[in-house]
């Protein structure tokens, strides 16, 4: 009993205080507690308390599994600690769909049914807002804003992440003197794009602190307003030939998406775009399955090395001579209900785009 109790003060003297922030309405958050010592063999019991709520408990563990009749109804369906937390001395705390009233200090204990001991507090932070940013595709960059209070420790850590469905992203920032200073943690995105857009994660380790800010970005592409285009027809109708009056009219035309349907075990479906005729003879035609980063077919007269998708190979086809006809469509062949997508047709001259269209093409089952 001596040995235990020596024990439980050294722990004591080592206690955590830990802050931690979490936007609401994300899935969940974890409160690490750990007990590096040995667990009690009789009556053990791992308490989650807040002091500040009548009743304390947030989540009980004990010998026999969850003990939840005293639980604070707030948290009713929302916590949980490992099933192996009295093996393992893991005893971090899952709060899941954290909310604002969340915001407090928890305590983590425990207890052997005569001596309770503080193993961590945490200072729960849960915020409400979000920076959202944007900026027009074709920028030369883009700052995804974070900030926090200067005069860091010189140990302090800095990560940018950035969650896909299918990826994440990771940027592990160092900080000099002067980030340390003024606690600028910004991140400068460089020639953003669409592909861009998402929400980007802010986290800073600042002793044993661990702060975090949510970036939403949004990258759009340049449009050309109703007005606008009113006004740049009626002085092109004035000022211009009816041979450049056409072209402008197809490059209008083009900012906007087409809409193609067909059913599955059909021949073939056509892509459409038609543009002017005589493009540069250098230039290169790219359809691409935009929302699968796939490459559906390239047209260059020159040799190049841009790869096709396997999953379009000998299913795709362009009309004879593209750049000198104006037409761009594509036909895909055998279409499946896996090709329905939006399809991007570039047409590149020296690293530039001088053309692009937009087709959403859904492919209906049988």
């Amino acid at each position: 009993m001596k040995t235990l109790l020596l024990l439980f003060i050294n722990v004591s003297q080592h206690a955590l205080a830990v802050v931690m922030e979490v936007y609401a309405g994300e899935k969940s958050i974890l409160l690490p507690c750990r007990f590096p010592g040995h667990i009690p063999e009789d009556d053990p019991a791992v308490m989650w308390t807040r002091s500040d709520l009548d009743p304390k408990s947030v989540h009980l563990l004990q010998k026999g599994g969850d003990d939840l009749r005293g639980q604070n109804q707030r948290y009713s369906g929302r916590t949980s600690v490992r099933s192996d937390a009295l093996k393992t001395g893991n005893f971090s705390l899952t709060l899941r769909n954290p909310q604002l009233t969340d915001s407090g200090s928890y305590t983590c204990s425990i207890s052997d049914g005569r001596q309770e001991q503080r193993l961590t507090d945490i200072q729960l932070q849960v915020k409400d807002q979000q920076v959202e940013v944007k900026v027009e595709e074709g920028s030369e960059s883009v700052i995804l804003p974070c900030k926090t209070t200067p005069d860091l420790p010189e140990d302090t850590r800095v990560e940018w992440t950035r969650s896909d469905p299918d990826l994440v992203y990771i940027i592990q920032m160092k900080m000099n003197e002067d980030l340390l200073r003024t606690g600028d943690r910004s991140l400068t995105l460089k020639q953003p794009t669409q592909r861009d857009c998402g929400e980007y994660i802010c986290t800073i380790y600042r002793d044993k602190d661990i702060l975090k800010q949510k970036v939403v970005l949004q990258v759009k592409e340049p449009f050309l307003s109703w007005a606008t285009a009113f006004l740049v027809l009626l002085v092109l109708v004035l000022v211009v030939s009816g041979g450049l009056l056409f072209c402008f009219w197809h490059n209008f035309m083009s900012l906007f998406q087409g809409k193609v349907e067909v059913e599955e075990g059909a021949e073939s479906v056509r892509l459409p775009f038609k543009t002017t005729k005589n493009l540069p003879a250098d230039a290169k035609v790219m359809w691409e399955r935009y929302d699968e980063r796939m490459m559906v077919y390239v047209f260059c007269r020159e040799p190049d090395e841009t790869e096709q998708h396997e999953d379009y190979r000998d299913r795709t086809e362009m009309n004879e001579d593209p750049l000198t006809t104006g037409d761009l469509t594509l036909t895909l062949k055998q279409p499946r209900q896996e090709d329905s997508g939006e399809y991007k047709c570039l047409v590149w001259r020296r690293g530039d785009f001088i053309r692009k269209k937009s087709v959403l093409l859904t492919v209906r089952g049988l």
